[in-house]
């Protein structure tokens, strides 16, 4: 998930919160994840994200243990072979935001270079921006921090995000907006099929190169539809924009040429 720390402050100017990140970079072994989340725990924040690609594996669940044991409320972001252990993370207590769309890229040598890296990641932004997905998120980690600051104990969201969540939360007023959203959502959820095939089933090479090129060039498609959707409902002076207010609110305009207010 990328970008997460400034879609709750976009403008750096929240005065209720302190976001701090610790990264492991581009690996997610056991003695990464457990570095990351010892950082973490000597930060006491009051709670955590803890953000991988498919946290059933030894790294991310070794972080896991570590802030669980912590006794740090945690929210899990992942994809979708997370889904496999919800029922683990919720018997351990830990909250969840589940993204289907968030499609593995096609890491294979002969095909991934840096260029291609950050393409494929700047069209994945594009659709989990515009279907809704980081609405959704932004939103239910308020929740959190109002409860924080509320002194209240936070529930902690248990959500598998879907095309229909996802652009519910994106708020189109225009059907075809929503219709083309959803397409865009599906198609990017779909990659993962064919990056999962090119990375670890076919083994001759001339084939898995082409396979991952495929899933790429589905992923710059499903930007386009997406961007096509939030064309439609820009054509309608009907874009919803959410900025947080210095207080944390988060506020709401859909004209253009309107100021924000409070909901």
């Amino acid at each position: 998930m990328p970008l997460l720390e400034f879609l709750l402050d976009e403008r750096a100017d929240r005065k209720d919160i302190e976001v701090r990140v610790v990264s492991a970079g581009a690996k997610m072994g056991p003695e990464h994840c457990s570095e990351v989340a010892t950082r973490m725990v000597d930060l006491k924040p009051h709670f955590s994200i803890f953000i991988s690609p498919n946290a059933t594996l030894p790294g991310p669940s070794k972080g896991r243990k570590i802030l669980a044991d912590a006794g740090i409320p945690t929210i899990v972001i992942s994809d979708s072979p997370t889904k496999k252990i919800i029922k683990d993370l919720e018997t351990d207590g830990f909250g969840y935001l589940i993204v289907e769309a968030d499609s593995m890229i096609g890491a294979r040598r002969e095909f991934l270079d840096s260029v291609e890296m950050a393409l494929f990641n700047s069209n994945i932004i594009k659709v989990l921006a515009i279907t809704g997905v980081f609405n959704l998120v932004f939103r239910e980690i308020d929740k959190v921090i109002r409860a924080v600051k509320d002194g209240e104990k936070p529930t902690l969201p248990r959500i598998v995000v879907d095309k229909e969540k996802a652009t519910a939360a994106a708020g189109f007023k225009n059907p075809y907006a929503k219709s083309k959203a959803m397409a865009a959502y599906e198609i990017s959820r779909g990659v993962a099929n064919l990056t999962t095939e090119s990375c670890f089933v076919v083994k001759e090479w001339e084939r898995y190169i082409s396979i991952a090129a495929a899933a790429h060039e589905m992923m710059q498609y499903a930007a386009k539809l997406a961007e096509e959707a939030r064309e439609i409902e820009k054509g309608g002076d009907s874009l919803l924009r959410e900025p947080h207010g210095p207080d944390g609110t988060i506020m709401e305009k859909r004209k253009l040429i309107e100021k924000p207010t409070k909901p």
